[in-house]
């Protein structure tokens, strides 16, 4: 699909996001507003200092910005009804695996109720054509067998996140089949890699770990150094997300139902080099150790997705290499840092990297 094409359906849509103040929330906030959809947001006021959304401004490019929770059904249900959305992206949720274990109560009420509500309103409103859920790649039952996981892997979770996300799986698709029409709104689960990008101030993160020692030169402590993951930028499964909600909204709808991957399947890239590859680019004095000391919390330490339904059916495709990521990502974080004084400088550097994107997927 050609880019005239893509902003062509966005154009005008009303779009009503859940989880909009998140990492993952705000590019695709503003990667909608380049393509000149009219979004609505709806979710807690974001967790950590600095943050991407309320740092930045980020309210004046929403119709509404409802600060609710995702838990209350009755203000999500009002909010869609005065919104009166054609298109739904479910992002609100407790994306943190260590959260998860100090908090497993949240984590279960917010992942699991959270999804059910959306759905309920969903069956409720009837502007709604089309809704993307978006859970993770941890949904699946990782064994460490080095398996790239597709749409038919057994779906399962060591930890309460993992599990709490695998629900939601299987919680869209019963509720789907018992009571939506898929010929009025089609729904569809989505699954990415580990995103990394501009604006993640999330707690244990590998990316804010080293922006936060880079930044200030200061020794950076990792663990598991040789743990792989499918790192991709943010930029990259949020257009194919685009491309489902474009395909499920369209008269063919019903034949994109279901779950889809939209990950790299080549993983090449450990959290030790990603590091080293972030000190390079801040040009950091930073020392890099490695943590001695066991983690007691499980850790899957391989995981990669097999997204070849994503790239055979929509077209869609991982157009950047995981140091081609990392390099965008930690650009990001240095105009932020250099330009606290200017926020409008760090948007207009956030809407040149979704513009080049556009134009390296031209063909889109």
């Amino acid at each position: 699909m050609k880019k005239k094409h893509i902003k062509s359906f966005w154009r005008g849509k009303k779009v009503f996001v859940t989880g909009h103040t998140g990492f993952k929330g705000s590019w695709l906030v503003l990667i909608l507003k380049e393509l000149g959809a009219k979004v609505t947001g709806f979710a807690l006021d974001p967790i950590s200092k600095p943050n991407f959304f309320d740092d930045l401004k980020l309210s004046k490019f929403l119709q509404k910005d409802y600060r609710e929770n995702i838990q209350n059904f009755t203000k999500l249900n009002n909010a869609i009804k005065k919104a009166k959305p054609q298109l739904i992206f479910h992002l609100a949720a407790q994306s943190s695996v260590l959260v998860s274990y100090n908090n497993p109560d949240d984590t279960i009420k917010t992942n699991i109720l959270g999804t059910f509500n959306l759905l309920k309103a969903v069956k409720i409103n009837k502007s709604v054509k089309s809704t993307i859920i978006v859970t993770t790649d941890k949904v699946y039952l990782n064994e460490d067998k080095k398996i790239n996981f597709d749409e038919n892997s057994r779906l399962g979770g060591y930890d309460i996140y993992s599990s709490s996300k695998a629900c939601c799986e299987i919680i869209t698709e019963s509720f789907r089949n018992s009571f939506v029409d898929n010929y009025k709104c089609r729904l569809a689960t989505v699954r990415s890699g580990n995103c990394i990008g501009g604006g993640d101030w999330t707690e244990d993160r590998i990316i804010k770990d080293c922006v936060d020692a880079f930044v200030k030169d200061k020794k950076l402590l990792i663990r598991s150094p040789n743990a792989t993951r499918p790192w991709q930028h943010v930029i990259e499964p949020i257009f194919g997300y685009l491309k489902l909600a474009e395909k499920l909204y369209g008269n063919n709808g019903r034949d994109y139902i279901g779950s889809w991957n939209f990950g790299p399947t080549n993983v090449n890239l450990n959290v030790l080099n990603l590091a080293k590859l972030g000190k390079k680019i801040f040009n950091s004095k930073s020392k890099i150790i490695i943590r001695s000391k066991k983690n007691k919390k499980h850790e899957a330490k391989y995981l990669s997705l097999n997204s070849k339904k994503s790239m055979r059916r929509l077209n869609w495709k991982v157009f950047m290499k995981p140091n081609m990521s990392l390099r965008l990502t930690f650009d990001w974080f240095k105009v932020f840092y250099f330009n606290k004084k200017n926020k409008n400088e760090v948007i207009n550097f956030t809407f040149k990297q979704i513009k080049n994107y556009q134009k390296l997927i031209k063909n889109f």
